[in-house]
């Protein structure tokens, strides 16, 4: 008798996904929720925490994003290959929530940090309503490389510090963190309405800093700020500028290992995810870190 072999289909860590809105609910002036589900979310596996994915949004005048098909390492050069003004804009952005429904169903809540006269993504998601579809290139395996924050096993207490844009990430990270492990925590927001109620059984000294009230940098409360001894490990991200700047000073005037510091720079002043993409592919380096 012939043996057979039963093999694994192969998943990839990431695949496109076609996203419906399901509600939406502002949780701030500056922060809008959409909830996000229908059967294009089958397979999506979030890993938690600062888990991103890429948004797939269509230029003025189209009524759906033009996406290169197929899922393989290929689809970037290709929608690159697409005139500017075809091709969809992409975004990246963090899932701050999936869970299950009770028809059993995916459900995925993004956050949109609103500013000012908004970008691509907050003009979109400012008039998303239920039944309008998102192009997501997201995870289809909850263990995946989009997924920064790792503290190490040796970790004995943990430094967070986020604006309004990582807020989602790090708000996820707070709930994901083991119960009763030390954490300081500096999240900064525009306003005071901004300001979250937020899960977690860390334990956890959560400062506010809102710059509508005049709250100081996040580097400067930092750097003013008395730290637990032991061995750290530190999350910081948002404006880049302002994360290599805490980084700088966490590693060179604290004297952390810098190992130990996840930074990532979700946004450049001055500059579009257009133009820091850009820059990158001319000069092959990571200008957000």
């Amino acid at each position: 008798m012939t043996p057979t072999t039963t093999t694994t289909p192969h998943v990839a860590p990431f695949r496109f996904f076609q996203l419906a809105v399901l509600r939406t609910r502002r949780l701030g002036p500056s922060i809008l929720r959409i909830t996000f589900g229908g059967p294009g979310a089958a397979g999506f596996r979030a890993g938690g925490r600062d888990q991103s994915l890429s948004l797939f949004l269509p230029q003025p005048g189209q009524r759906e994003a033009v996406v290169p098909e197929g899922d393989d390492g290929a689809w970037y050069a290709r929608w690159r290959a697409l005139p500017e003004d075809v091709r969809a804009v992409m975004r990246s952005y963090t899932v701050r929530a999936q869970r299950t429904a009770a028809d059993g169903s995916p459900e995925i809540d993004i956050d949109f940090a609103l500013h000012g006269a908004g970008g691509p993504a907050s003009r979109w998601a400012l008039t998303a309503a239920p039944g309008d579809r998102l192009t997501v290139l997201g995870p289809a395996v909850a263990d995946n490389t989009s997924v920064r924050f790792r503290p190490p096993a040796d970790t004995d207490w943990v430094l967070i510090w986020a604006d309004e844009t990582a807020l989602p990430a790090a708000a996820a990270a707070l709930e994901w963190l083991p119960a009763g492990t030390p954490a300081r925590v500096w999240l900064e927001v525009p306003r005071t309405e901004d300001r979250q109620a937020l899960d977690t059984a860390a334990q956890a000294r959560i400062r506010w800093l809102v710059r509508g009230e005049g709250a100081v940098p996040g580097v400067e409360a930092v750097r003013a700020a008395e730290l637990p001894g032991g061995t750290p490990y530190v999350w910081i991200a948002g404006e880049a500028s302002g994360v290599r700047a805490l980084r700088r000073h966490l590693v060179r005037e604290r004297g952390f290992d810098r190992r130990r510091v996840t930074f990532v720079g979700y946004w450049r002043r001055g500059l579009s995810e257009e133009q820091v993409r850009d820059a990158e592919a001319a000069t092959g380096a990571d200008i957000a870190q």
